[in-house]
């Protein structure tokens, strides 16, 4: 039967230990994960305990995976599920891995939600555009909606006026073309950017003409 012949603190990872079965490195874990096993040295690595070790092993390499992610750039919780499930990871592996990042901290949907809604409001995106880009990624409907409608009101921004400004640097690139194609072609971008409703008709009817 395999024995634990090392348990060593990680000198890269503080509250870690690196642990040798039969003198071979398999895996850099959690002290509080070995904790709960009572694994020392010298301990035989039953067939149960050597599983328990693997699911902790994939557990870990998902939760450092996300831990990259997130450092590049913050993500909604079903968005880094998706890119860590298409990097591989186990399903299993990966929700308890994120579960971990919610404990900490470091995944927070409303938070995610909240900076993502005031950084595109502030780049003149349109509620609607946002609403949709915060669904894609996985947000919680009711969730995106407060948080669009709270970046709007913090941003101090009137997407009437928004969508005024927008429309009328794209008009001045249409010049030349026939009426009906300007307002077709500024309506699809207004939409893109996520400007609608009554307001946004009457918008381009007035500068392209009826």
């Amino acid at each position: 039967m395999p024995v634990c012949t090392g348990l060593a603190p990680d000198p890269r990872r503080p509250g870690y230990r690196v642990v040798e079965v039969d003198r071979g490195r398999f895996a850099s874990l959690p002290d509080d994960a070995l904790r709960l096993l009572a694994l020392t040295v010298g301990t035989e690595v039953t067939p149960e305990m050597c599983a328990t070790l693997d699911v902790l092993a994939e557990v870990e390499g998902a939760y450092q995976a996300a831990v990259r992610l997130e450092r590049l750039r913050s993500h909604a919780k079903r968005d880094l599920r998706l890119r860590l499930l298409q990097k591989q990871h186990r399903g299993e592996a990966v929700d308890r891995a994120i579960a971990r990042l919610e404990w900490a901290g470091i995944v927070d949907d409303r938070r995610f939600a909240e900076t993502f809604a005031r950084a595109k409001v502030a780049r003149g995106r349109g509620p609607n555009r946002i609403l949709r880009d915060l669904l894609t990624q996985g947000v919680d409907r009711k969730l995106a909606e407060q948080a669009v409608a709270a970046a709007v009101e913090q941003e101090g921004v009137d997407p009437v006026q928004a969508a005024r400004l927008v429309a009328e640097r794209r008009v001045k690139q249409m010049t030349g073309l026939p009426p009906a194609a300007r307002r077709r072609r500024l309506m699809a971008y207004l939409v893109r950017r996520g400007f609608a409703g009554p307001e946004t008709r009457d918008l381009v009817r007035e500068l392209c003409g009826s």
